[in-house]
């Protein structure tokens, strides 16, 4: 037992030596703006009016940039920013005065286009004229029967844990937040009322059936956006969460899954960036303090685990073994960067 002891102990010493006792927020950001240079020099995103973005890339950047920003007390956002924002907005509007069928790539960046813009609107109190178009775009690419009733048209590429049969819950939540996060009144108004009661509506028939990454998802929407879920839907989410979390704090891939076999993807194993990252965040936003023992000890395993070289949080794909040095090699770690930095500046990107 006391050899045992010792042995944890002295693992824990070598964790501390090997990854620092706290965290930088500098090298974060540091790593995030290059790997945002790296994606806009790719090829692959490439696009008409700039490039596409990504939910593991481009979003999760969008999201964390700028909590990043007012920990550094930078005065102005990235070329980055800017760029992906503006990429979004010439696709999104060309398409709706197009004639053309609306691509799967532009109906994913109409639904984060307009969660970025609310989180904006919200900033300042009101939607801008181009905010609205883009809500009333949003809106009018809502599927309004059958099976997807409320939700979008989504990336279904067999890729976990953003391009699966599941993830229109995932691009429905999404949609949530920018509902959620637009000033407060916009939920209110008769004009949306239909669009996010049949959002709702699907959101909440569907949750039970969903990865607990969806349903972690969906339950940070359900913050925002009133009626979501249940007070018992979202107590039963937590609990799922806490259940799992490790010894050491952090939580595996496989626990927020059920996810679809993927014979070429690397063996995972222990606790994971991304998994510890997202979950930890949004326990926090669905109200579980940071004193909370289990939310304390996550924050200290993320807190441990910032690569020094890079400034990242490593994390490898689900799906298949990218060659080192790749573009794709780093997607994982790009999202699980992104939302440590969310969890540990305690910050919502919505407000």
């Amino acid at each position: 037992m006391l050899m045992g002891m010792r042995i944890a102990a002295g693992l824990l010493l070598v964790s501390a030596i090997c990854f620092g006792s706290d965290w930088d927020p500098k090298r974060a950001a540091e790593y995030l703006d290059s790997r945002q240079r790296e994606w806009f020099a790719w090829p692959a995103a490439k696009a008409d009016g700039g490039p596409c973005v990504s939910c593991h890339t481009g979003l999760t950047y969008l999201l964390a940039r700028p909590a990043l920003r007012q920990a550094l007390h930078e005065k102005v956002g990235r070329p980055a920013e800017t760029g992906l924002i503006a990429a979004m907005k010439t696709r999104v509007l060309a398409s709706a005065n197009s004639t053309q069928p609306v691509k799967k790539q532009t109906s994913v960046e109409t639904v984060m286009l307009a969660f970025l813009l609310a989180r904006d609107a919200a900033a300042a109190g009101t939607l801008t004229p181009e905010s609205e178009r883009v809500f009333d775009i949003l809106w009018s690419r809502q599927m309004t029967a059958g099976e997807l009733r409320g939700t979008w048209d989504w990336y279904s590429l067999h890729l976990d844990p953003w391009e699966t049969a599941d993830s229109a819950y995932f691009g429905a939540v999404v949609a949530a937040l920018a509902a959620g996060t637009a000033p407060s009144a916009y939920q209110d108004r008769p004009a949306v009322r239909d669009h996010l009661d049949a959002l709702r509506s699907y959101l909440r028939s569907r949750l039970d059936s969903q990865p607990l990454h969806n349903r972690l998802m969906a339950l940070w929407a359900s913050t925002r956006l009133r009626g979501t879920l249940s007070a018992e839907q979202q107590e039963s989410i937590r609990k799922a969460a806490l259940d799992c979390q490790e010894v050491d704090g952090g939580w595996t891939i496989s626990s927020l899954g059920p996810w679809e076999p993927h014979a070429g993807a690397p063996a995972q194993q222990g606790s994971n960036a991304y998994a510890t990252a997202l979950t930890a965040f949004v326990l926090q936003r669905a109200g579980v303090a940071r004193s909370n023992q289990h939310i304390a000890h996550a924050r200290q395993w993320l807190k441990t685990r910032q690569d020094p070289a890079t400034g990242s949080w490593l994390a490898a794909s689900q799906n298949k073994v990218y060659e080192p040095g790749s573009m794709q090699v780093g997607f994982m770690s790009d999202a699980a960067s992104a939302f440590a930095v969310m969890a540990l500046l305690d910050a919502t990107p919505s407000r």
